[in-house]
């Protein structure tokens, strides 16, 4: 995927995290993680439909809602893993609203252009790594049926 083919919003949370320095980065990250969108009120009581995040070494589960060929990013992460959350708030809120395509088509590596390596594990990035290939995987499922 070229520079251009980035959607919008994902480019700038990637492009606010590099403006600043790596300690300032890892703070965004925390403010991320006060920022992950609560559930909707139909999927709290359904904890059946969410994905648990192998990857992670944290309990964090993923749901991918297509609905007119839009995606909505829904996830659970617990507050005493503020890394990990802030990476399922990141994907949540950067990737609720694209198109099917625009998802599929993001670079796999897109966690890295985060510019985290030296502030996070290598573990750590694995997971958000996890993550969005979790829910490419889920939208090509509900993109078939």
């Amino acid at each position: 995927m070229s520079e251009q083919q980035i959607p919008t919003q994902l480019a700038e949370i990637r492009d606010d995290f590099l403006e600043l320095e790596l300690k300032n980065r890892l703070q965004l990250l925390l403010e991320f993680a006060n920022e992950l969108p609560e559930l909707p009120e139909r999927y709290r009581d359904h904890p059946d439909l969410f994905e648990r995040v192998e990857e992670c070494q944290s309990p964090v589960f993923i749901f991918i809602e297509v609905d007119n060929d839009t995606v909505q990013m829904f996830a659970t992460a617990p507050p005493e893993a503020p890394t990990t959350r802030g990476f399922a708030s990141i994907l949540a809120q950067g990737l609720s609203g694209l198109s099917t395509q625009e998802v599929l088509d993001l670079s796999d590596e897109y966690p890295q252009s985060l510019g985290l390596a030296k502030a996070v594990s290598p573990l750590r990035l694995r997971g958000m790594t996890g993550m969005l290939a979790r829910a490419k995987r889920q939208i090509r499922l509900k993109s078939i049926t």
